[in-house]
């Protein structure tokens, strides 16, 4: 079946080779990555070919390099299209790494001999085919899933339900000796379902045994069917096949080639040279660079690489390292987690682990126990049947968080390297495991990171994302998660384009964003970017274009949701020492601008448009606070703002819920007293008021997480007219308002609710005892009413001035 013979006259440096060596693996697999090196130290090749782009042969010397450090990543990308990229991911247990660097170590050539980076990437086909894992438009999992999966066939043929189990009992575990592990007889021409045949046996101990075994079912698999629904395969098995005969015009017959063991048919099938060009004439091509970046543990675990994704990349990586006792290795890095995790799990917890999940392989019929029986000894004995703490072990050991290093010496785009030598300078290195990073703006270090992730994001590099502070809620405070993802080495060579540094490239992209912007806020959220990433140098074209877009924009609902950026802006100055006074007048004259065209805009809207214009109102408000709060305010501006809350409270035209918050606004600035808000809803909830209007006052004045609950809790007339209103709702236009009510009750705080129940059950004091609370009144329990109660005001009374450390008055100079 294969090309390999090997001659029975030993060489002093081992066998010679007659024919070629194919050795067939699973790709990201230790087993095969142990049976690759045994091999190969049998067997000597004169060179190694391997499953990969071509345009990364200039690179393989680097993976001797002490400082390159799997997992890692081939990256190709377009010249003229950054973001059309490929990576082909290698971890310490692939077994292409282990032939690359046993090639290395005993100085063989090395090369790979894949269908090229510069025709795969050009090539219109679905992404993310079995050569590499391709960015670009996402692919469906159909596309990227093989029509036929060989070993979900073989494990079916040898009646096994679980591919993943039958890999682990004839490739992870084969014990050394033996010739073939139980259940890898295969198939001999027949079809999936039918029992398992017997292949041809090896010499114990012959480490060529297990590519003879998987050959020939591969073989039978490729008879049965076809390319499997892979058809770009038979093109890069005729390249494959072309660089096979070359490197034996060069070196003879004595060549090994590591590919994935689906192909090992293919390249073993005799063709002609011009059969092969053929099916290569015309292929598109780009022009592409290559080079290595880190990955991770977690993205072996998906399928996309090689088309081959592994569920337990940090399991795999164990087996493969481990020398020997791998159960026992395994159950001591699993409590040594737990107990970081403050978890009591002793010795004898260790050894009793062991022992279930031997006896549990033992019970299954399995040469070693698995992960499977490893997981549940573990949920048995450590984690106490509990699901919880085996998450924590899926998630760090089982896949794991463990990222690769490059050397500085591999090649990468100017921005890459600057991006590199700005991390190591503010001692921040890119990790694979999220972590949280809390900043103090007034540390020049921590202004300088702040920057710096500030800027990558404008150039939509997501290594950090800005999270909610566990601490102060300071301007000078800021929260970052940061996790490093390999596809952000794509992003970095996509905004090479803007320039050679992260500054610089910055600059240049939110200048263009600028000139390109056509809505007045995202110049604003723009503005309001470049002073958090301090990009000075872009600010008077930002500038510029903020002035040129708000002179033109007449529409009060696009200056209402950019002014708050522009306020938000305003407050960087004092923290970041950045000059903010060319804000300052652009904001000041769109803040005027909103205070003359607001009213007429509040008028005509149905109950979508009025709750987003009551939301751009608080936003407006809260941008007008900022405005006049700092160190120069703008003068006048608030009073001008409270004018036009007023004719927004009093005018009978503007939509209820705006009418509402307008009224609440004024109420919290103590510029509306509590008679006149009492009046202004005793309005509102008239009889003569619709009652769809009634209920959307009150959600505009009451509603949200803005305190309402607590000042009707606080305000009992304000909740004696609320109920006076709701009691009178007539029965056939309840349900039109109660969807209404509840939305507006129901962000309340359960506190505050339980209250507002407590306060509404008792009901109103009678008012035959004179209000609640009144003098001579028999009311244990009063709930809400006029007037004021004494005696609970002089039970707390007290208290107050225990914590205000005020002497009490006597009760004399107190009348």
């Amino acid at each position: 079946m294969s090309d390999r013979t090997v001659s029975e006259a030993p060489a002093a440096d081992g066998p010679a080779l007659d024919a070629p060596l194919l050795l067939g693996v699973r790709h990201h697999g230790p087993g095969s990555a142990r049976a690759v090196r045994a091999a190969l130290d049998a067997a000597r090749p004169a060179a190694v070919l391997i499953e990969g782009p071509p345009e990364g042969d200039a690179l393989l010397p680097l993976a001797a390099d002490p400082r390159m450090r799997p997992p890692v990543a081939l990256l190709a990308h377009a010249v003229d299209d950054p973001g059309r990229a490929a990576f082909w991911p290698l971890a310490e247990f692939s077994p292409e790494w282990v032939a690359i660097r046993w090639a290395l170590a005993h100085d063989v050539p090395v090369r790979f001999i894949d269908l090229p980076a510069a025709h795969s990437l050009a090539l219109k086909e679905p992404h993310g085919g079995p050569q590499g894992e391709e960015t670009g438009p996402a692919a469906t999992e159909e596309e990227v899933t093989p029509v036929v999966d060989p070993v979900r066939v073989l494990a079916e043929t040898a009646g096994y339900d679980d591919p993943e189990r039958w890999w682990e009992d004839v490739v992870e575990h084969r014990s050394p000796e033996a010739d073939r592990p139980p259940g890898t007889g295969t198939p001999t021409g027949t079809t999936p379902g039918s029992t398992p045949g017997t292949a041809t046996t090896a010499t114990s101990g012959d480490p060529l045994a297990p590519f003879t075994a998987l050959a020939e079912a591969m073989t039978a698999l490729r008879e049965a069917y076809g390319d499997g629904g892979h058809p770009r395969d038979a093109v890069r098995e005729a390249y494959m096949r072309i660089q096979l005969r070359t490197a034996r015009k060069e070196f003879g017959d004595g060549v090994a080639v590591v590919c994935g063991a689906w192909h090992v048919p293919a390249l073993a099938t005799r063709t002609t040279l011009a059969a092969d060009r053929s099916l290569l004439k015309g292929l598109p091509k780009v022009k592409t660079e290559m080079t290595w970046v880190p990955w991770t543990h977690r993205r072996l675990a998906r399928h996309s690489g090689y088309g081959a994704g592994i569920d337990s990349p940090g399991w795999y990586g164990h087996l493969f390292a481990a020398a020997d006792r791998p159960v026992e290795r395994w159950m001591t890095k699993v409590a040594g987690l737990l107990r970081e995790e403050d978890r009591f799990v002793s010795t004898a917890h260790v050894i009793e682990a062991v022992r279930l999940a031997e006896t549990l392989a033992a019970m299954r019929g399995r040469p070693l126990a698995g992960l499977t029986e490893t997981t549940d000894a573990v949920r048995a004995v450590m984690c106490e049947g509990s699901d919880v703490p085996l998450a924590l072990i899926q998630d760090r050991l089982v896949v794991g968080e463990t990222l690769g290093e490059v050397p500085d010496s591999a090649p990468a785009v100017p921005l890459q390297r600057d991006l590199t030598r700005t991390q190591r300078t503010l001692r921040l290195k890119p990790e694979a495991l999220e972590k949280e990073l809390d900043l103090d703006l007034r540390k020049e270090t921590d202004a300088a990171r702040s920057r710096l992730l500030h800027r990558l994001r404008l150039l939509s590099i997501g290594w950090g994302e800005p999270a909610e502070g566990r601490g102060s809620t300071g301007t000078f405070r800021e929260s970052w998660r940061l996790r490093w993802e390999p596809e952000l080495h794509v992003r970095v060579a996509e905004a090479g384009v803007w320039g050679t540094t992260v500054e610089t490239a910055a600059t240049a992209k939110a200048e263009s964003q600028a000139l390109a912007a056509t809505a007045l806020s995202e110049v604003t959220a723009l503005a309001e970017h470049c002073l958090l990433a301090g990009l000075p140098e872009a600010l008077p074209v930002v500038m510029k274009a903020l002035a040129d877009r708000a002179a033109l924009d007449a529409d009060v609902g696009h200056l209402a949701d950019a002014l708050p950026a522009l306020a938000r802006s305003l407050r960087y100055g004092d923290v970041r020492s950045t000059d903010t006074a060319a804000l300052a007048e652009v904001a000041a004259g769109l803040a005027e601008r909103i205070c003359v065209g607001l009213p007429p805009a509040c008028t005509g809207l149905d109950a979508d448009g009025a709750e987003a214009l009551r939301r751009q109102v608080d936003g407006v408000h809260g941008a007008i606070g900022l405005l006049t709060a700092g160190p120069a305010p703008a003068e006048g501006l608030r009073d001008r703002w409270s004018t036009v809350l007023r004719k927004l409270a009093d005018r009978d035209t503007v939509a209820g819920i705006i009418r509402g918050r307008a009224a609440r606004l004024l109420l919290d600035e103590g510029r509306l007293t509590e008679d006149e808000a009492a009046r202004l809803m005793g309005l509102a909830l008239s009889p003569g008021t619709p009652p769809a209007d009634a209920a959307a006052w009150i959600e505009g004045f009451v509603g949200g997480a803005s305190g309402g609950g607590m000042l009707l809790v606080h305000d009992e007339r304000l909740l004696g007219l609320v109920d006076a209103w709701l009691t009178g709702v007539p029965a056939d236009t309840f349900t039109d308002v109660l969807p209404l009510l509840r939305r507006t009750f129901s962000a309340y705080e359960p506190g505050v609710r339980r209250t507002l129940g407590e306060l509404v059950r008792r009901g109103p004091a009678p008012e035959s005892a004179g209000g609640a609370g009144s003098d001579g009144a028999d009311h244990p329990y009063p709930g809400f009413g006029p007037g004021l109660d004494t005696d609970r005001a002089d039970a707390v009374e007290p208290v107050l001035h225990l914590l205000l450390g005020s002497p009490p008055q006597p009760a004399e100079a107190a009348v």
